[in-house]
């Protein structure tokens, strides 16, 4: 039998509890989406208009999971960028739907920021979407600019190449300027006799 705690033990536990923090109302890129319209597979379905309003509402955004919505802002983002109602592969829906799911991962992260794995997938997927915003950028630059005001991404040029300094290549470049001046040193002498017999080949000519 375990032994009953007394009254100062129990309380000085209670008291060493951690409170826990209210999270805070992180806004979404889905709040725009109004409750009352209906999911993707149901909007055009023509029976839907003689269901009964329970039904509608069961199958409106109000019920509907992340993943439904994620489905109705992408093609949102789509519409807006597609060169005509066939694309469906083009650069700019590919960046269009690369955008609906970073801002995901963004919501996501701020809720749960020691979720490595969905961060390193937000990064490929803005890595990405750099490439495809770039090759807009140098070949079609009227349909890049287009792109980034309708899908209100800001985009900035990538810097100049820099080597990120690390110890392991501070030495690898101290090593390689002393074995380039240990090969000056054995080279000196040599260069000093070319250098003199073309002094000498030279004070020849002018006699």
């Amino acid at each position: 039998f375990h032994q009953a705690c007394s009254p100062f033990i129990q309380t000085a536990r209670c008291y060493a509890r951690p409170v826990r923090r209210k999270r805070k109302d992180i806004p979404s890129h889905l709040d725009d989406l109004p409750p009352t319209m209906l999911k993707k597979d149901y909007a055009n379905v023509p029976i839907i208009n003689s269901v009964d309003d329970v039904v509608k509402r069961l199958l409106s955004l109000e019920m509907a999971s992340q993943k439904e919505k994620m489905k109705i802002k992408t093609q949102q983002l789509v519409e807006k960028v597609r060169r005509s109602p066939n694309d469906n592969g083009s650069f700019e829906v590919q960046v269009a739907m690369l955008t609906a799911k970073i801002r995901t991962y963004e919501e996501h992260l701020q809720r749960h920021p020691k979720d490595k794995n969905n961060r390193r997938r937000m990064l490929m997927d803005i890595d990405r979407r750099k490439k495809l915003l770039a090759y807009l950028r140098r070949v079609r630059y009227d349909t890049f600019e287009n792109t980034c005001k309708q899908l209100n991404i800001q985009y900035t040029l990538p810097p100049p190449y820099s080597r990120r300094i690390t110890k392991r290549w501070l030495v690898k470049k101290a090593f390689c300027l002393k074995v380039f001046q240990e090969a000056r040193k054995l080279k000196a002498p040599e260069r000093l006799k070319r250098r003199r017999e073309w002094q000498a080949r030279a004070r020849a000519a002018k006699e």
